[in-house]
Formats: C-alpha cells, sequence, structure tokens
C-alpha cells in the first residue's frame, strides 16, 4: 500500500522539478492580468485634455447658446440672455433655408465624390507603372490638392468672372455660356471646382492602396489569362475596397463641412443655388447675428457630418466593444 501511494507523489514531485518556474514565479494568466492592470492609462492625458478643451467644451457651450435668444442686443450679457429652449431649432426646421441648405450640401458633396472617385483611381491606376517622367506627372497631379482652399477659390473666381479667360476661350470656339458665378450654373460651378481640387486626395490613397497589391497575384492573374478588366474587377478593385471606402467617407465629411471654397468663390451673399450649410450658419451668425439660430444651425451640421462616419465606423468594425467579444470568443 505505502508503495502504490509513493509512486505517484514522487512522479509529480519529479515532473514539477523537471518543469521550469516561468519568469516572475506566476502563471502567465496572472501575469497578463497584472499587466493589463498597470497599463499606463496616464499617457492618454494630454490628449485627451486637448480634445476637452478643443471639441467637447466648445460643443457644450454651442448647446448652450442654441438654447438662448442671443443676438446683437443681448450679447454684452450673454450670461442673462432669455432662455427659449428648442425654439432656435423648431425655427431653423421650419424655415425653408435651413432644409434647401442642407439639400444643397449633402447633393453637392455625394456628386463631388462619387465622380471625383472615378478619376481618382484611374490616375493611379495611370501613374502605377513606371514609365519615363513618372515622378514629374504624379507631382504635378498633386499641385490642385496642395494648394490652400482660399487660393483655389480665388483662382477660380477670376478665370470664372463675365468676360473672363473661361468665357473668351470658350467665346472663340463658339461656345455662349451664362453667368458662372451666379444663376442656376453657379451650382455646378461650385461642384466642378470641388471636382478639380479634390480628385488628388482619391489618387493618393488608391495609389497607396496599389502598392499593397503583391506583384504574385498581379503575375498569378496574368498566368490564367486574365484580361485588364477581369484583374481590375476580380483582382484590384476588391484589395482598395478599404482605401475607396475611407476616401469615400473623408470626402464627404470635407465637401459637407467645407466653408472656404464657396465662401471665397462665390462670397456673401451667396446665390441661393450655392448656400451651403457652412455659409448659411456664417452669414446667421455674422450678418444677421442671430447667434442662437445659428448655433442650433451648426448643431445640425455636426449630425448631419455624424451619419456618414457612423456608418463608416460600423462597416469597418472599429466598436471596441465588439472587438472585446471576439477576444473573449
Amino acid at each position: 500500500m505505502s508503495t502504490e501511494t509513493a509512486t505517484p507523489v514522487a512522479t509529480a514531485r519529479s515532473s514539477a522539478e523537471a518543469t521550469p518556474p516561468r519568469a516572475g514565479g506566476a502563471p502567465r494568466r496572472g501575469r497578463r492580468t497584472v499587466q493589463q492592470r498597470n497599463r499606463p492609462l496616464w499617457l492618454l492625458l494630454p490628449g485627451g485634455i486637448l480634445m476637452l478643451l478643443v471639441i467637447i467644451v466648445p460643443f457644450v457651450f454651442a448647446l448652450v447658446i442654441s438654447t438662448l435668444d442671443l443676438d446683437m442686443y443681448t450679447l454684452r450679457d450673454w450670461v442673462s440672455a432669455p432662455f427659449i429652449g428648442l425654439g432656435n431649432y423648431i425655427e431653423a426646421l421650419t424655415s425653408s433655408s435651413l432644409l434647401q441648405s442642407i439639400w444643397i450640401s449633402v447633393s453637392f458633396a455625394v456628386i463631388a465624390a462619387v465622380v471625383t472617385l472615378p478619376i481618382g483611381v484611374a490616375a493611379a491606376l495611370a501613374t502605377q507603372n513606371a514609365f519615363r517622367g513618372r515622378a514629374l506627372v504624379r507631382s504635378l497631379f498633386l499641385v490642385p490638392y496642395v494648394l490652400p482652399g482660399f487660393v483655389v477659390g480665388t483662382f477660380w473666381h477670376t478665370m470664372l468672372q463675365p468676360h473672363g479667360i473661361v468665357d473668351t476661350v470658350l467665346g472663340d470656339l463658339g461656345i455662349h455660356t451664362g453667368l458662372w458665378l451666379n444663376g442656376p450654373l453657379s451650382y455646378w460651378t461650385l461642384v466642378m471646382v470641388q471636382i478639380w481640387s479634390s480628385w488628388p486626395f482619391f489618387y493618393l490613397l488608391v495609389l497607396a492602396g496599389l502598392q499593397s497589391i503583391e506583384h504574385e497575384v498581379h503575375e498569378a492573374a496574368a498566368i490564367d489569362g486574365a484580361g485588364w478588366w477581369a484583374k481590375l474587377r476580380y483582382v484590384i478593385l476588391p484589395a482598395l475596397r478599404g482605401p475607396i471606402a475611407l476616401a469615400l467617407i473623408i470626402s464627404l465629411l470635407h465637401n459637407i463641412n467645407g466653408f472656404t471654397l464657396p465662401f471665397v468663390l462665390f462670397g456673401v451673399p451667396a446665390p441661393q443655388a450655392v448656400n451651403v450649410l457652412p455659409v448659411l450658419t456664417y452669414v446667421t451668425s455674422f450678418q444677421s447675428f442671430r447667434f442662437g439660430l445659428s448655433a442650433a444651425m451648426a448643431v445640425f451640421s455636426l449630425i448631419l457630418i455624424a451619419i456618414p462616419l457612423f456608418v463608416y465606423l460600423r462597416a469597418v468594425r472599429l466598436d471596441t466593444g465588439d472587438d472585446r467579444k471576439e477576444k473573449t470568443a
């Protein structure tokens, strides 16, 4: 009996002695728990303070102002301005100017982004392979994008003046147009100038995505006898799904929130066809001096911008809760 019971104990002792102890003398699972508890979260403090001062505080301040009847008469003592609750929001929604500006901003942003996408993809595909002068061509492609919005607006405002360079050239070709900066053509002028200035952004992201495709994938497609259309459809475009989606979302956000280009190109008051939401908010605040109403419009603008951003974050599965569920599973 004593021999039979001693044998398992001796075996367990010998196996324990043969197994080298882990570093720190603690099991691996416990060590991970300690590391997770001792994460230096204080390193996020500078970024958190900056976000608090730049984003959260102005947003809360705008929410407070949007509930006040704040104008040029009550601005001096704005703390005691009459509290009207949701009155500014109701006035903004019932006015036709806000709804029309939202429609103009959204339609302009979508049209400009959709038209810009194939231009950027085509330019990236054209400059992907090496050829003589490729560096010069790539540099020239970036010129519209690196120019500040104020310079782009001033340049095209001068070009599109009545009897300007554009009208002179088109007149010599027998093409007679109307006013570019006023009337029905102003909307399409804004779309055209935005496309001209923003397509290199798509070009950059798509070109970076093309560099991530392995050369062996192209060789395998060529060996299988795939033509250029089949390679583009089944190899290149699926690999560019992420960069294209990111470029579309950023372009939509930039176009909806864009103020400099329409402000410089058309001035204020802008034609009704290009009275986008940022320009309307500016006019309501600094020309009509309805600061409470303009703050309510700014809140609507923020909500409008948050919609495509939320859709993108859900599409790429960046939600931290989903990541935790996948890790625990």
